[in-house]
């Protein structure tokens, strides 16, 4: 299915106009489109429910920093239908994508696609995104006082802290030539080793 019939589905079902969305070419063949933000919630659950897409599975979830563009972010969504019966006639993909200016919430699409849950608070966790509606929006790999959003091309990434180094074990030569002995003693003796 190309991107222009999936944006006249979902202009039909939405009554909205098709040029709020838009489809763009991808270099790998994957259908992909733009839909607007105040619309996202409406239009995945129109990829989702509608006979002629059915987008039963959300695969993927991430974003990507344009600082300084405004908008800012960009979040995609990777979307398939399996194609088996009841959900859609035959396989698909579709790469959705939300542009999104900083500061801004974001609606939460896990209500719609369970596998989205834990994508959003990946992307709250690394981006800053807030996605409103969401169960559990909380950090899930940072620390929980971890100050700031590390995969912003404004983070920080000059740490103010002493560098930590180690310096190697020093022996003697006595000391390493007895170290030898007795591990030549072990390895000759290995009742010796069992005991400890």
């Amino acid at each position: 299915m190309q991107a222009t019939a999936i944006i006249e589905a979902l202009s039909r079902a939405l009554s909205a106009d098709p040029a709020r969305f838009e489809a763009v070419e991808s270099r790998d063949g994957m259908p992909t489109i733009y839909a607007p933000l105040d619309l996202l919630v409406e239009t995945c659950r129109v990829l989702r429910d509608a006979p002629e897409l059915r987008f039963a599975f959300m695969a993927d979830v991430a974003a990507v920093d344009y600082h300084p563009r405004d908008p800012r972010f960009e979040i995609l969504y990777i979307l398939a239908c399996p194609g088996v019966a009841g959900y859609g006639d035959t396989p698909k993909r579709l790469r959705l994508k939300v542009r999104v200016p900083d500061g801004t919430h974001v609606p939460s699409v896990s209500s719609i696609w369970q596998a989205a849950n834990w994508g959003e608070r990946e992307l709250y966790d690394f981006f800053g995104l807030h996605f409103d509606g969401h169960p559990d929006m909380r950090r899930i790999l940072m620390p929980d006082d971890w100050e700031g959003f590390p995969m912003r091309k404004d983070y920080p990434v000059q740490i103010n802290q002493r560098v930590k180094t180690y310096e190697p074990l020093q022996v003697s030569e006595d000391e390493f030539v007895a170290n030898m002995e007795a591990a030549r003693r072990s390895a000759q003796d290995p009742e010796r080793t069992r005991k400890g």
